[in-house]
């Protein structure tokens, strides 16, 4: 593979997609509009070519592939002009905060021959994978509730709630280890607990296909971190805790009450954003449909914004309600 790549966006996630590209020899340029981001980029991999322009980078014919690592609300317009300047395009999640622009992305990049990859990056994690294996070979037996916890601490509260910036990777996951897709949105409440407009701790309530429950939790603001996924099926329930350095997927037989009668299962120790960025190359090298592709991030967003509409119809609510008790009892 050429040097083909420009990331977009060299921030602290940009720069681990940065260096993925530079290992596997395909990073060709650096673009962002912050100087002291580019001077470190400089620093670090002296004969990669850095930029504050994006219009240069997509009118440079070098380039054919970009990848799209800024704040969630610039993702439309940058993917866009992407698009249309013919380069493939890998762009972090949430692709877009609207199903709308979401589908007109996916529609312009099937009509352009565009590969257009999500970054949904849980579906390539080792372990994750191996799940999907247990489930599928019958394992767990018969799938009847998902429970995904993401919960830590974050300073950088710069998404529009902390929903939009990590229940992409709970509900892809869960619909990619069970094979089911999101049905609709049973239930969605989130709290804003610093700032009154950003909620900072959501809980989701989704149905999947053939009836399979799933109850996603986010927060920026808990102290102890806690990054699990629970399977529960007829026969046994895993559990993967991606905060274990090693014997992250344990499976327990529901039948046995000891927590000692537990299976660990191996799974190779492979980066997920390194598999995930070979993945976009080979896709692009093969003529490949990405596994997260744009049909992938509209199933995505769409959940979202379902759960958003009705997260936000509760909280007008409950201030309506708020409103008209404090009324009576001033009366």
């Amino acid at each position: 593979m050429n040097k083909c790549v420009a990331v977009i966006g060299c921030g602290i996630w940009g720069r681990n997609i940065v260096r993925n590209f530079y290992n596997l020899g395909a990073l060709h340029t650096v673009c962002d509009l912050d100087s002291d981001n580019l001077n470190l980029i400089q620093d670090l991999y002296r004969d990669v070519n850095i930029s504050n322009d994006f219009e240069s980078v997509i009118k440079n014919p070098e380039i054919t592939a970009l990848c799209v690592v800024t704040p969630s609300h610039t993702h439309f317009n940058l993917v866009k002009k992407a698009i249309l300047a013919h380069k493939h395009v890998y762009v972090e999640k949430p692709i877009s905060t609207s199903s709308k622009e979401v589908q007109e992305l996916k529609d312009l990049a099937d009509k352009e021959g565009i590969k257009l990859l999500v970054g949904h990056l849980l579906l390539y994690h080792p372990a994750v994978n191996r799940l999907k294996m247990i489930i599928a070979q019958g394992l767990l037996g018969k799938i009847k509730y998902v429970q995904s916890d993401r919960l830590n601490i974050n300073y950088f509260k710069n998404d529009r709630s902390v929903m939009w910036d990590l229940a992409p990777h709970d509900v892809s996951m869960i619909a990619h280890v069970t094979g089911k897709a999101p049905v609709r949105v049973l239930n969605a409440v989130g709290v804003a607990s610093e700032f009154e407009n950003i909620c900072d701790i959501t809980h989701l309530t989704i149905e999947f296909e053939d009836g399979i429950i799933g109850q996603v939790s986010d927060s920026w603001i808990h102290p102890q971190k806690r990054v699990s996924l629970l399977v529960r099926g007829e026969k046994a329930t895993a559990i993967l805790d991606d905060t274990l350095q090693e014997g992250k997927l344990k499976v327990y037989d529901n039948k046995k009450s000891s927590q000692n009668d537990i299976e660990v299962f191996d799974y190779l120790e492979i980066e997920p954003l390194k598999l995930e960025c070979q993945h976009f190359l080979n896709c692009i090298e093969h003529d490949k449909t990405p596994r997260s592709d744009g049909e992938n991030g509209y199933m995505i967003v769409k959940v979202l914004e379902d759960a958003e509409r009705m997260m936000l119809g509760a909280q007008k609510q409950q201030y309506l309600d708020n409103h008209e008790f404090k009324l009576s009892r001033s009366k």
